[in-house]
């Protein structure tokens, strides 16, 4: 348990009807009975109840504002410590002022992350569940917030557990038969260890497929929407993003930059980036923003090309179909509300059907075509609300990779006649790095690393 007093606002600054200071620490609940005055002595107020009163300077007895008081006592708290949260009004002058005055009056300013720093060192949650906490904070779309909620309520710990469960079982039974040869404990043969070693693999294994598509439920789909000039790009974000986030015109050549947008496309998290119209100019303008386009291309995890159905196939976009085909792209036939003036049977024979959507972005006809069309790319046809199991982070997808290196090395080294002695080193390894996730034997660094993203407050 920590042995000091923090204190910051929980709530976003700025103007709101309300704000919260937080306290957390062995002397939370005295700190803030310095400066709270109430019928009620907070110090003696039963956990989990609220407080009514006033804040004032002990000073001078100044009232800074009238507040409520959540008194939470641990370690029934979400810092496992006393944690009393001061609900004033919102604004910056009113929080401000508040946190000052419990500032004055014993307790420090938390760093970034060190309330959830400390629901970690106290033991309340793991690594995995913290770090989610902060996915939860920075989730682009309503899956990715439910996919971090469910492994802050500890969804991916409750997979890895029983997994180190089993290694730690088989590497207790490996140093009984090292260590204390005349007890009557069965021998660890090397079926046992490719049997067990194997289990555990295979649900490791099975935890990496998730990856792909948990990263992209968390960071989103960079896409880029390419095309010719006045082929419908800026309409389609404006579409997408259901508001009018991009200048449009019958002008060829109005986009010189690039736009960016993020979107939630059924649940599917998309980082949009409208790109100048590819063609032959000599604008130089317009040239650096094709020139934009074209990295944007190189960048892209999916690309959809739009072209005009309206009008006949361009010498450019036959160039920039040839060039996409294997890529992950959508080929988008925009315009659908007009007369159809382009050939698709070229264009068939480059994607097939599944891969082509056929929509209106100016008069929103369409659009689930498109949904449908990426859910399919990415996520097999849906994004399944059930199995909110994906491994997301980067770091946890790094330690499985180290895990299952370990256990195929385990599992080799049985056939190859190498003592059961060194085959452990292998199995000590991955029990190793499954407990990394978890947050096991963390050192200062890691900790300092993943809580320094936090923001102050959280």
């Amino acid at each position: 348990m920590s042995e000091d007093t923090i204190a910051a606002v929980a709530t976003a600054l700025g103007e709101g009807s309300i704000a919260v200071v937080r306290v957390s620490g062995p002397d939370a609940i005295g700190t803030v009975a310095k400066v709270f005055r109430s019928k009620t002595d907070l110090r003696s107020a039963a956990s989990h109840t609220v407080q009514y009163g006033w804040i004032a300077d002990p000073e001078n007895e100044r009232v800074l504002d009238e507040v409520l008081v959540t008194v939470m006592k641990g370690p029934r708290s979400f810092t496992a410590e006393d944690v009393v949260e001061v609900s004033t009004h919102g604004g910056i002058i009113a929080v401000k002022s508040v946190l000052e005055l419990i500032l004055r009056h014993g307790a420090r300013m938390a760093e970034p992350g060190e309330f959830t720093k400390r629901a970690f060192l106290n033991g309340r949650i793991d690594l995995s569940q913290a770090e989610a906490v902060i996915d939860l904070i920075r989730s682009k779309s309503e899956r990715a917030f439910q996919l971090a909620r469910k492994q802050s309520e500890g969804a991916l710990s409750k997979q890895i557990i029983p997994l180190r469960a089993q290694l730690i079982e088989l590497l207790a039974h490996v140093e009984v038969n090292i260590d204390y040869p005349e007890h009557d404990v069965a021998e660890v043969t090397a079926g046992v260890i490719r049997e067990t070693c194997g289990s555990v693999l295979s649900k490791v294994n099975s935890l990496l497929e998730t990856a792909n598509e948990g990263k992209i439920l968390r960071e989103g789909i960079v896409t880029a929407i390419v095309g010719r000039p006045n082929a419908g790009k800026s309409s389609l974000l404006n579409a997408l993003a259901k508001e009018n986030k991009a200048i449009v015109t019958d002008i060829p050549g109005t986009t010189r930059d690039i736009v960016e947008e993020t979107i939630s496309l059924g649940g599917i998290p998309l980082r949009l980036l409208d790109t100048a119209g590819i063609r032959e100019t000599s604008d130089i303008v317009e040239r650096i923003g094709v020139e934009r386009s074209r990295s944007a291309l190189n960048e892209a995890d999916l690309i959809l090309l739009v072209l005009n159905r309206h009008e006949e196939l361009h010498e450019d976009e036959r160039e920039l179909l040839g060039q996409l085909k294997d890529r992950p792209a959508l080929v988008v036939v925009n315009k659908i509300d007009l007369p159809g003036m382009l050939d698709l049977s070229e264009i068939e024979d480059l994607y097939g059907k599944d891969r082509i959507v056929f929509l209106s972005a100016k008069e929103g006809i369409g659009m689930d075509g498109l949904e449908s069309a990426v859910s399919r790319m990415f996520f097999s046809g849906s994004v399944e609300a059930s199995d909110l199991t994906y491994v997301s982070n980067s770091r946890h997808v790094a330690a499985l990779h180290r895990a299952r290196m370990s256990l195929e090395d385990a599992i080799g080294a049985t056939g190859e006649g190498v003592p059961v002695d060194l085959i452990q080193i292998d199995i000590s390894a991955a029990w190793d790095a499954l407990g990394e996730i978890l947050g096991d034997a963390a050192g200062e660094s890691l900790l300092d690393q993943i809580f320094s993203q936090f923001c102050l407050g959280k």
